[in-house]
C-alpha cells in the first residue's frame, strides 16, 4: 500500500485515505477527485480511445471517463461471442440499450423506429455486428474540402491520405484461416498491404463461414457487380467479404474496451466511473478570447439522485455519440436558441447547428426460403446445438460478412439515366434546402446546400450509393438486404427538457428528400435480381417476403420500403465539422464553436455520410482526436496531422487485445416492427 500511495503522490493525487481500486482503474463516484486535466463524457468507442491516448502521454495527464452504462462484466459472454449479436441479443432490455426511438416518421408510415445504442463501456463497439469496412477516399476528401481553407493547415488530418494511415495504424489484421477460405471456395480476397500490422484493434474474418456463402461472389458477378481484391485502400465499390473486429487467437470480439483499456496496465492517472450520467458542461463566468470556458462537468448516478460536479483543468471532451453529445451540449446551453428556450435552458452559446444535420443509413430486404438440405448459419445453430460445429468457438465467431457497394450507374442501368437522376437533384437543390431542412437558421441551410452540392460533385459519380448484404443467420431462410448509404434527407436531434434522463427527440427525417426513396427502391430491385440469379437462385425455394405479386410496380415496392425500413445503426452528423457560417458545430480541431475548451469527438462530427460501417471511421477519428488534443496541450502542432499512433497509450505500439478475459455486456439487435417471425434474427448484426 505504501508504494501505491507514493505513486499517487508523484502524480499529484491527494487522498485522505487509500483508495480502493477496482480492476482497470474503475472507481466509485465517491472517489472522484476534485479536478482532472481532461474529462471525457462517454465511455464508448471514441471515449475509450481518447482515454487510453490522453492518459498514456508522458506528461501524466489526469483523465476521468464518465460512462452512463455499466462495465459489462455481468454479461461478458454476450460481448465476447460474436454470434451472440444474433442469438442472445439484449435489445430493448435495460440496462444495456439506451432504448431510443425516433419520433413518428411520416414518410415511413408514421412509425417510431428503434435506434439501438450500446449503453456499456465500449458503447456500440461492444454490442454491434462487428463490421470493419473502410469508406471510399472521395468521401473523406469531401469532408476535408468542406472544412478546409487556403490559409489553414488545421484540416490536414481529414485528407484521405492522413485518414487512411490512421485507419491502418489502429488495427492488427490477420488473414483468413485456410478452413475459412475452403468454406468459401477460396473467394475471400484481400490485400495485406492495405491493412494494419500493429494496432490495438484485432481485425480478421470469422473462423467458420457456412458454405452457402460461396454463392455470393459468382452470383453478384452474374448481375454485373465485380468482385474487388482490395476494398480497404480507398475504393470499396464492388463485392467482397468484409473483415470483422474479431480476435482470431480466441475467436472473441475485439472492441474499444478490450483493445484500448483491458490491454493497459493499471494507471493511477486514469479513472473510469460507470453508471454516471453526464447532465451538462458547467461554464465559468470567465471567457477566454471571447469564448465560453468550461470549468467542469455535472453528473449523477441515477434519476432523482443528487448530482455532483467535478472540475476540469484543461478540456471537456464529449464522446457520447451522435445522440448523446448534442444532447449534453444543448443541456449545457449550447445550441439552437429556440430549442434551448423551449427546454427551459439558458443560452450560453447560440449555435444553431447543434443537433441539426442528422443522417442515418436505412435498410430493408427481400427474403427467401432455402431448399431442403441447404444449411444457413441459423440452421446450424438451431439444428446442431451442442454438436461439434455449433458448439465450437470458430462457429460462434461467425457474423455475416458477404457484402457489396453498388454505384449509381449499375443501380440506374446506364450512365445517362444516372446522370439525369443527379441533375434532377442538383436542379432542385434550392427548393430542397428551403422546404426540407428542419431549421430556420440561414447558416444551417447554407451548410446543407454546400454539403449536398459537394456530395453531388465529389461522391455520387463513383461511390456506392447502396450497400447489399447477404444475411444467413436465420434458420431455413436468407435475406438479401439493401441499405441506403448516401442520404439527401437530413433530420435533427433535440432535447425537450433539461432532464438528462429524458430521452431526446430523434427525427432522422427519413425520406424527406424523394431521392432517397428512389435510390433505395433501385437497391431493392437489385436485391431481388440477385435472389433470382444463379448460383444463388439454385439453392433458394422462392421469395416469401414481400412477394413479387404484391410488389410488382415501383409504387408497390416503395410502399413496402416505407413500411419495412429500419436503421442500419449508423447515425451521424449531429455535431458537424463545418464552418460556423454553414451551421457547423466543431472546427477542424474538433473544438465546439463559441467555447474555449470543449470538443466533440465521435460520429456526430462527420459532415458527410460514408458508404461504410462506422467503426473504422470512428476509431481513426478518435485516434486523430488524441493527436490533436495532445498537440494542443504539448505545443506540438504537427501531431494534429496524425502520428499513426492509432490512439495509442503512450507506448506508440499496439498492445495485445485481451478479448475474452475481462470483458462483458452486449446489446442489440433485432428489427423493430418487421412482419415475419425470425426477421429479428436475420436483421441482427448490421452495425
Amino acid at each position: 500500500m505504501t508504494s501505491i500511495l507514493l505513486l499517487f503522490s508523484l502524480s499529484g493525487f491527494v487522498y485522505a485515505s487509500p483508495p480502493q481500486f477496482q480492476s482497470r482503474n474503475y472507481i466509485p463516484a465517491s472517489q472522484v477527485l476534485p479536478s482532472y486535466d481532461y474529462i471525457i463524457a462517454g465511455g464508448g468507442l471514441a471515449g475509450l480511445v481518447m482515454a487510453a491516448g490522453l492518459s498514456g502521454d508522458k506528461n501524466g495527464y489526469k483523465v476521468l471517463v464518465l460512462e452512463a452504462g455499466g462495465n459489462g462484466d455481468d454479461v461478458r459472454d454476450r460481448i465476447d461471442t460474436p454470434s451472440a449479436t444474433y442469438y442472445q441479443s439484449l435489445l430493448n432490455a435495460e440496462p444495456y440499450d439506451w432504448l431510443y426511438k425516433t419520433i413518428p416518421q411520416p414518410n415511413a408510415k408514421n412509425r417510431e423506429i428503434v435506434q439501438p445504442r450500446g449503453k456499456v463501456l465500449g458503447g456500440s463497439s461492444a454490442v454491434n455486428g462487428l463490421y470493419i469496412v473502410r469508406p471510399p477516399k472521395e468521401q473523406i476528401n469531401a469532408w476535408h474540402s468542406l472544412i478546409s481553407n487556403s490559409s489553414s493547415s488545421d484540416a490536414d488530418p481529414w485528407t484521405w491520405d492522413n485518414f487512411y494511415s490512421t485507419m491502418q495504424s489502429s488495427e492488427t489484421f490477420t488473414p483468413p484461416t485456410s478452413a475459412a477460405q475452403a468454406q468459401t471456395s477460396s473467394t475471400i480476397k484481400y490485400n495485406a498491404a492495405s491493412r494494419g500490422k500493429s494496432g490495438k484493434l484485432q481485425v480478421s474474418y470469422p473462423g467458420y463461414i457456412p458454405s452457402i456463402s460461396e454463392n455470393w461472389l459468382p452470383t453478384l458477378a452474374n448481375v454485373g457487380i465485380r468482385s474487388t481484391d482490395d476494398a480497404y485502400s480507398g475504393d470499396n465499390t464492388g463485392a467482397f467479404f468484409a473483415t470483422s473486429s474479431i480476435n482470431p487467437t480466441n475467436w472473441t470480439r475485439s472492441y474499444a474496451k478490450s483493445a484500448w483499456i483491458d490491454s493497459l496496465p493499471p494507471r493511477d492517472n486514469l479513472h473510469i466511473v460507470t453508471g454516471a450520467m453526464v447532465h451538462r458542461v458547467v461554464f465559468a463566468d470567465n471567457f477566454v478570447s471571447g469564448d465560453q470556458h468550461a470549468s467542469g462537468v455535472e453528473f449523477s448516478l441515477g434519476p432523482g439522485q443528487s448530482s455532483q460536479t467535478v472540475s476540469v483543468d484543461k478540456e471537456v471532451i464529449l464522446s457520447a455519440g451522435a445522440f448523446g453529445s448534442p444532447a449534453i451540449l444543448q443541456r449545457s446551453g449550447v445550441g439552437p436558441s429556440d430549442v434551448l428556450s423551449a427546454a427551459g435552458v439558458s443560452v450560453k452559446v447560440a449555435l444553431p447547428g447543434v443537433g441539426q444535420g442528422m443522417t442515418d443509413h436505412v435498410a430493408t430486404a427481400i427474403y427467401y426460403k432455402v431448399k431442403d438440405g441447404v444449411q444457413t448459419a441459423g440452421s446450424i445453430q438451431q439444428g446442431a446445438a451442442g454438436g461439434d460445429v455449433a458448439g465450437s468457438k470458430e462457429f460462434k465467431s461467425f457474423v455475416n460478412d458477404a457484402i457489396a457497394y453498388v454505384n449509381g450507374t449499375l443501380l440506374f442501368d446506364t450512365e445517362q439515366n444516372f446522370a439525369d437522376f443527379r441533375k434532377g437533384i442538383s436542379d432542385a437543390l434550392g427548393q430542397s434546402t428551403s422546404e426540407r431542412v428542419p431549421s430556420s437558421s440561414s447558416e444551417v441551410r447554407d451548410g446543407y446546400k454546400n454539403v449536398q452540392q459537394t456530395v453531388l460533385d465529389q461522391v455520387m459519380p463513383t461511390n456506392g450509393l447502396v450497400e447489399i448484404l447477404f444475411s444467413i443467420n436465420a434458420p431455413g431462410e436468407i435475406a438479401v438486404q439493401a441499405a441506403l448509404q448516401t442520404s439527401f434527407s437530413r433530420g435533427r436531434m433535440y432535447i425537450a427538457s433539461a432532464d438528462a434522463y429524458a430521452s431526446p427527440n430523434i427525427d432522422p427525417g427519413y425520406f424527406t428528400h424523394p431521392a432517397d426513396l428512389t435510390i433505395l427502391r433501385q437497391g431493392i430491385k437489385l436485391a431481388r435480381k440477385i435472389g433470382s440469379t444463379p448460383p444463388l437462385s439454385d439453392i433458394l425455394a422462392g421469395e416469401f417476403l414481400p412477394g413479387q405479386d404484391s410488389t410488382g410496380t415501383d409504387e408497390q415496392l416503395e410502399d413496402y420500403i416505407r413500411g419495412s425500413i429500419g436503421t442500419e445503426y449508423h447515425p451521424s452528423s449531429t455535431s458537424s465539422m463545418l464552418p460556423q457560417a454553414q451551421g457547423g458545430v466543431v472546427d477542424a480541431k474538433l473544438k465546439v464553436y463559441g467555447t474555449a475548451n470543449v470538443r466533440v469527438i465521435d460520429a456526430g462530427v462527420l459532415p458527410v455520410t460514408v458508404s461504410a460501417h462506422m467503426m473504422s471511421v470512428v476509431y481513426a477519428l478518435s485516434s486523430k482526436g488524441v493527436d490533436i488534443v495532445l498537440g494542443t496541450a504539448n505545443g506540438n502542432s504537427s501531431s494534429a496531422a496524425g502520428s499513426g499512433s492509432g490512439g495509442g497509450d503512450g507506448t506508440n505500439g499496439g498492445q495485445s487485445d485481451t478479448s475474452g478475459s475481462k470483458n462483458g455486456a452486449g446489446v442489440l439487435r433485432t428489427r423493430h416492427g418487421w412482419v415475419a417471425v425470425g426477421l429479428a434474427v436475420i436483421f441482427g448484426g448490421l452495425l
